[in-house]
């Protein structure tokens, strides 16, 4: 009997995901880098096509997870510090390289560890710009790395953690009020008088040295701030260019879960995957694939591509790569989109590099296990239509701005629940529904309740 999982799924992860630098587009490329780096001198696999033109699957056999070694990790670091040999580029001619390769702010390396939950990557891009509560924020995300610190001084370090929220909550609550959406302020207020007692609780846990209870008091007081900052976004920040206003959009965000059936493995049989998809930040994105979601499109659909770089979906039967929509009998494709930190609005149709932005950050990088992305053609920035990605990586490795996926493909979500276990999925693993859990009200447009 088939046991369905929501949060905790039972599997046989590996504990160490290595890099591999082949990315999800269809047509072939290859990235050639310098020859002694022997475990990224591979080919790209092409874009997922089922059946049709390529059967994604391991080459060479099953790959081989290892720890890297000391020299390597300095490798791999050398290597994301700006890929000093030379970076191809993505959107050109197989061996082409990038013009003027630019080395990336020297920061991204040294501002400490990239941030790689999803839940925390989500809150930080929301659109909002209110001083007070980022400062209630920092320290409670900090504790992530405090809890890597073992024995005392991890807890320690937690308390100080505690602290700082709670003087900048106490200092800052009138200015966090004064940001609340008007329509949102009693809703708000709550949520900050909820985070406010569960900080106490936080503290006297910490005093109690009882360490095991400290992530998941730290996890439900997050929630608070993330709502809270999410009741501070009033409306829909930005105007969606005019020639994609009539598609599918997101003006929000939205969950589903996804339900998988595993096969061929004792450990796991089903798992669901909790997805949060982001609409602020690539509303035309998130809008196009909630409303496949609503057709069932990926429903019975296989895993078309599971290689420890990605696991990646969506091709349909058929010849075509893509949704054909019965109302144009065409396939319906989407503009390349990315909100660059710092801007109101995304840009489309261009990659950053097309743009000169070397050093412009994502507000949703490729940093978690589980970034959730669209695949596209290789030179046709625009050709996304169906086919997602899931990307299983450490982001030490390639760190924001310094990586080959960052401004080239658009993330519109995170898999925020049993992220891990997506490196259990292999091709031919069916997703046995998607369904939306939250967020369909942002559904603006939804080409679903069209008849056909």
């Amino acid at each position: 009997m088939s046991t369905i999982i929501s949060f905790n799924c039972c599997s046989s992860l590996t504990a160490s995901k290595l890099i591999n630098p082949r990315v999800p587009t269809k047509g072939s490329s290859f990235l050639s880098t310098h020859k002694s780096f022997s475990w990224w001198n591979r080919h790209f696999l092409p874009k997922c096509t089922s059946q049709k033109h390529v059967q994604c699957q391991l080459q060479n056999g099953q790959q081989k997870m290892r720890s890297f070694s000391l020299k390597e990790c300095a490798i791999s670091v050398a290597l994301a510090a700006g890929l000093i040999i030379g970076m191809p580029s993505l959107d050109s001619s197989p061996m082409a390289y990038v013009a003027n390769p630019s080395l990336p702010d020297l920061s991204v390396l040294i501002s400490g560890p990239p941030i790689k939950d999803p839940g925390a990557l989500l809150r930080y891009a929301l659109p909002i710009d209110n001083k007070a509560i980022r400062e209630v924020q920092k320290p409670l995300e900090d504790i992530t790395e405090s809890l890597k610190v073992a024995g005392v001084r991890g807890l320690d370090s937690v308390e100080r953690n505690v602290k700082q929220a709670s003087r900048s909550l106490k200092q800052g609550k009138s200015l966090i009020i004064s940001g609340l959406a008007e329509s949102k302020k009693d809703h708000g207020v709550e949520l900050l008088d909820k985070l406010e007692i569960g900080m106490e609780e936080l503290q006297q846990i910490v005093e109690g040295r009882n360490r095991d209870a400290v992530a998941p008091k730290q996890k439900e007081l997050l929630k608070y701030v993330g709502d809270v900052e999410e009741d501070m976004v009033d409306s829909f920040p930005y105007e969606v260019p005019e020639e994609y206003r009539s598609m599918p959009l997101l003006k929000g965000r939205a969950a589903v879960d996804m339900k998988v059936k595993v096969k061929d493995n004792p450990n796991l049989e089903e798992c669901v995957f909790h997805i949060v998809l982001d609409g602020y930040n690539a509303p035309v994105t998130a809008g196009n694939f909630l409303d496949l979601v609503q057709r069932h499109f990926y429903d019975g659909m296989e895993i078309q591509r599971a290689d420890g770089f990605v696991v990646q979906t969506g091709d349909p039967e058929g010849p075509a790569e893509g949704f054909i929509d019965p109302s144009t009998e065409k396939t319906r494709t989407i503009p390349l989109e990315i909100m660059v930190d710092g801007e109101k609005a995304p840009v489309y149709g261009s990659t950053l590099e097309e743009l000169g932005l070397y050093k412009a950050q994502t507000k949703l990088p490729f940093n978690a296990f589980g970034t959730m992305a669209m695949a596209r053609d290789e030179f046709e920035n625009n050709s996304a239509s169906s086919q997602v990605f899931w990307l299983l990586k450490e982001s030490e490795l390639t760190p924001s701005n310094a990586n080959i996926l960052d401004g080239r493909y658009a993330v519109f979500g995170y898999v925020t629940e049993n992220e891990d276990f997506l490196a259990d999925l292999k091709v031919g693993d069916v997703i046995e529904s998607i369904q939306v859990v939250s967020g369909l009200e942002n559904l603006v447009n939804p080409s679903y309740k069209i008849a056909g």
